[in-house]
């Protein structure tokens, strides 16, 4: 089973929780990272490598860090382009069957989502997204006080489980 994870992060450069979190993931197999920030630095998405990514995997994950409680800038722009081709395209049921979950960090501790409805709340329009493609949901992986974490081989190992 091929998993593959569609990360962005605006201010990756600052980064010390979400580039630990990918460091970590090097040598696990079936796995597939696509930074996008990275890869699209223009924030011109190739749709056709997107897709060419998608057809191969069965478990897709969103990572990213929540800013202002929505996904970085580019990731929207993937979602735009990339769900718009599927559904617009020759095959608009090519991720039938397959599963989509969330990894997001958090700055805010867990108990303020909560005060708020809790973070799910805030990742609906993306879980829709994919069910509206015939996606099933996998449980969202939230990692809160991601500025103050003190033990991050916990963190590690709670993200390293995810894909094992």
């Amino acid at each position: 089973m091929k998993n593959l994870v569609i990360f962005s992060h605006t201010y990756f450069d600052k980064s010390n929780v979400n580039k630990a979190l990918l460091d970590s993931l090097k040598d696990t197999p079936n796995l597939e990272v696509r930074n996008l920030n990275a890869i699209y630095p223009d924030g011109k998405i190739d749709v056709a490598a997107e897709l060419s990514a998608l057809k191969s995997a069965q478990n897709i994950y969103f990572q990213f860090p929540l800013f202002w409680f929505s996904t970085p800038s580019l990731l929207k722009e993937w979602q735009d382009s990339v769900l718009t081709a599927i559904l617009y395209g020759e095959n608009p049921k090519m991720l039938e069957g397959k599963k989509f979950g969330i990894i997001v960090t958090a700055g805010s501790t867990e108990d303020k989502y909560q005060e708020m409805g809790g973070l799910d709340k805030f990742l609906v329009p993306l879980v829709t997204s994919f069910g509206y493609l015939g996606v099933a949901s996998l449980p969202t992986c939230g990692i809160f006080g991601a500025h103050h974490i003190e033990d991050m081989d916990s963190v590690i190992k709670k993200y390293q489980a995810i894909f094992a």
